[in-house]
């Protein structure tokens, strides 16, 4: 059985095909899927699809930071308010990301490190983007970590000298379609890695793994990945399959599968 730790289905590219794209899920046997929410416009669809299908989509909460604007305090404000009115399975999406926008990086940092306190008091993990600040945000948990953070670097794609840093802090990387791709260069980073710190993730709709490339990613390609990723482990998709889900139920204290 497979979790898929990161993936937006309730983004509007899976609004006409949802119960389809569901059931594709269950007959590759992915059979637990996370949804990180994005800001305060996506919380609703994100707990729509959480409350329609409970025993599979599991939602998160939190603001990502490229919807870190003028306003983002007041978001910030909303979003924490919904931490009282269900339960969610991380703090996240959230993090730094520096590839689209630098405009707001100091106001990024700010609501990383009250996401950060979010964690700590509620006991949650982190779910952690850092697109072009993988080293800053590294940075920021090493400084912020007291032994009580726990999560994930969702869509790691560092040197092994970062990977190392990430396994010091106890946080976990999510490998998704990036390592089915010619030129990504992860074979070398992938070989070094202890696998007791690897999650899969696919990122729908984003970050489709080959052959699919150019195509809507979707929850289903988790086994594509797998794949890879046991390749360059010289071991089987099951043992893969296995060692991500148990990671998967440790860094989000889930029941196991």
């Amino acid at each position: 059985m497979y979790v898929d730790t990161h993936s937006h289905l309730f983004l509007d590219q899976f609004k006409t095909d949802i119960d389809e794209v569901i059931l594709a899920c269950k007959q590759k046997m992915v059979e637990r899927i996370y949804l990180p929410n994005i800001d305060t416009s996506t919380i609703s669809a994100v707990n729509n699809l959480a409350d329609r299908f409970p025993e599979m989509c599991l939602p998160q909460m939190g603001l990502h930071p490229c919807s870190v604007k003028e306003d983002y305090k007041e978001q910030l404000q909303k979003i924490y308010g919904f931490f009282e009115k269900r339960n969610y399975a991380a703090v996240g999406e959230m993090g730094i990301d520096l590839y689209w926008d630098k405009t707001f990086v100091t106001e990024q940092i700010d609501a990383f490190k009250t996401q950060v306190e979010w964690s700590r008091e509620l006991g949650l993990p982190l779910v952690i983007h850092s697109r072009d600040s993988l080293d800053m945000t590294i940075d920021l948990i090493v400084e912020l970590q007291k032994g009580d953070l726990t999560g994930i670097f969702h869509c790691f794609n560092g040197t092994i000298e970062q990977a190392k840093k990430i396994e010091d802090t106890g946080f976990m990387m999510g490998m998704g379609g990036v390592i089915t791709f010619k030129n990504s260069g992860m074979s070398e980073v992938m070989e070094y890695l202890d696998m007791e710190t690897v999650v899969l993730e696919t990122d729908s709709p984003y970050l489709t793994p080959a052959p699919h490339r150019g195509k809507r990613n979707e929850s289903a390609f988790i086994p594509l990945i797998a794949n890879k990723l046991a390749d360059i482990k010289g071991c089987s998709a099951e043992e893969i399959a296995k060692k991500t889900t148990d990671n998967a139920n440790k860094v989000y204290k889930y029941a196991p599968l």
